[in-house]
């Protein structure tokens, strides 16, 4: 098992930042790509970024490209995700995600999830 548990979502303004973090514990976290998606009211889970085991490979939607950065630090068994350049459109539930082998842009595919930040960019 896998806990997630995320951090770090607020009501922001348009063009400002956040960092959400995810914070993993319980298996080897080193051992897991880790996803971030996100779901907005009304609307399908969508996927926002991914990164394989060693941070080496990322992947975005285009959507975010340029203003969304995922990272980790396995040391820390952390994730994280740097959102600059905020838009109205970003409002969501931001969840984190884990999964064994490759990195997956596929909801599907990730056994473990966290409860979800809520993020609200007001224009």
């Amino acid at each position: 098992q896998v806990q997630l548990v995320e951090s770090g979502g607020g009501l922001v303004q348009a063009g400002d930042s956040l960092r959400l973090s995810c914070a993993a514990s319980g298996r080897t976290f080193s051992d897991y790509a880790m996803g971030w998606f996100r779901q907005a009211p009304g609307k399908e889970r969508e996927f926002v970024a991914t990164i394989n085991w060693s941070g080496a490979s990322t992947y975005y939607v285009n959507s975010v490209k340029g203003r969304f950065t995922i990272s980790r630090d396995n040391a820390k068994n952390t994730v994280w995700l740097q959102m600059n350049s905020l838009k109205p459109e970003d409002t969501a539930v931001y969840y984190c995600a884990a999964k064994t082998t490759s990195y997956s842009s596929i909801a599907a595919a990730y056994d473990y999830w966290g409860q979800g930040t809520q993020v609200t960019v007001s224009s």
